[in-house]
């Protein structure tokens, strides 16, 4: 298990001050859009929306590991990763209201956000492949929860990987529910990290409630990854609220989950605490975070609230080059229903 916080100071590691000063404004900005995107789930802003509380410390330490040419490959869940790694507040809000996922003009090498589960595996080890093929010299960080290490596609992305040495690391958030199944009851495996060893590759275990340990560990992945060995990397970390917006976790779980305190405590505070008796941010600093970081997400919900509704037929036009019978048929039937209700209705 790698961990830092508790373990090592600062000066201990190879990360510097302005590197921790980073993580922690990346925390505070994720967290406070985390908060404000829930809010306006809530209001019926946009349909549905998967909160990642708990889960800051994992997904900005391992944006920050992310060499400037490395390929992302996210998830559902990866949005704190995808605002760590430089994508603009503005893009994922317009995505959860329907639009294209990237909207504004950047270049940053990340890959669409996969919803049904594990499904960017594959496509990531192939991504990785090209890559050797192309005689490229960048890596692949493709990130899942612990519910899809039983998918199909986590196995054969794996397996492909490690026959051709795809320069990959397979980043786990290992989070203790897939939506309301416990780990125990999806594996009886002794963790995620040794499920590598069937691939013949490493599998490695961090501390996801310590930005900088995540950090170290997915940098050294992702410096194996490119000499040709992949990497498995599980990410032990806490879900603290519902899986998404139409899930309810006091159904399946209880307040006090089985899990140690470090693993289930809240990562932002238990960062500043450390980050405070080390000398590296004071109230000032902090203040000044979080009054940039209230700018930011406002001019971000302003920028998105100013693009004009998605085209519903946008859902047809880009699926097929021509359109069959049946989804024709499809089209028309929606046409059918939006005419004989209120758009305005709709959007609630």
């Amino acid at each position: 298990m790698h961990r830092l916080l508790g373990e090592r100071s600062l000066e201990e590691t190879w990360l510097t001050d302005t590197d921790a000063r980073a993580a922690f404004r990346d925390m505070v900005r994720t967290r406070r859009f985390d908060d404000r995107a829930l809010a306006l789930q809530r209001r019926g802003w946009m349909s549905g929306y998967p909160p990642f509380r708990g889960q800051e410390a994992s997904q900005v330490g391992a944006g920050h590991a992310l060499r400037e040419d490395d390929w992302l490959f996210p998830t559902y869940r990866s949005n704190a990763l995808q605002l760590a790694r430089g994508v603009p507040m503005s893009d994922i809000l317009l995505f959860r209201r329907g639009h294209a996922e990237y909207r504004s003009d950047h270049d940053i090498p990340v890959f669409p956000q996969a919803v049904p589960i594990a499904t960017q595996i594959p496509l990531a080890t192939g991504a990785g492949m090209a890559a050797n093929y192309r005689e490229e010299d960048h890596a692949i960080l493709v990130c899942f929860g612990d519910g899809a290490t039983s998918e199909g596609d986590f196995h054969e992305g794996l397996n492909f990987a490690g026959v051709f040495d795809a320069p990959v690391v397979f980043f786990c958030e290992n989070n203790d529910w897939a939506i309301s199944m416990p780990r125990e009851r999806q594996t009886a495996s002794d963790s995620i990290a040794v499920k590598a060893e069937a691939y013949g590759f490493e599998g490695v275990q961090v501390d996801g409630n310590d930005p900088l340990a995540v950090r170290e560990t997915v940098t050294e992945a992702l410096a194996s990854a490119r000499d040709g060995d992949p990497v498995l990397v599980e990410s032990l970390t806490y879900r603290r609220g519902p899986h998404t917006t139409a899930d309810d976790p006091s159904v399946y779980r209880d307040d006090d989950p089985d899990l140690p305190e470090w693993r289930t405590r809240d990562p932002l505070e238990r960062y500043e605490e450390f980050l405070r008796e080390e000398g590296a941010i004071d109230d000032e600093f902090v203040e000044a975070v979080r009054e940039e970081t209230e700018a930011e997400l406002k001019a971000a919900v302003e920028e998105a609230e100013s693009v004009p509704p998605a085209d519903p037929d946008d859902v047809f036009d880009h699926a097929y080059e021509s359109l069959s019978p049946d989804i024709e048929r499809q089209r028309a039937a929606m046409h059918d229903y939006l005419s004989r209700h209120d758009p305005n209705e709709l959007d609630r």
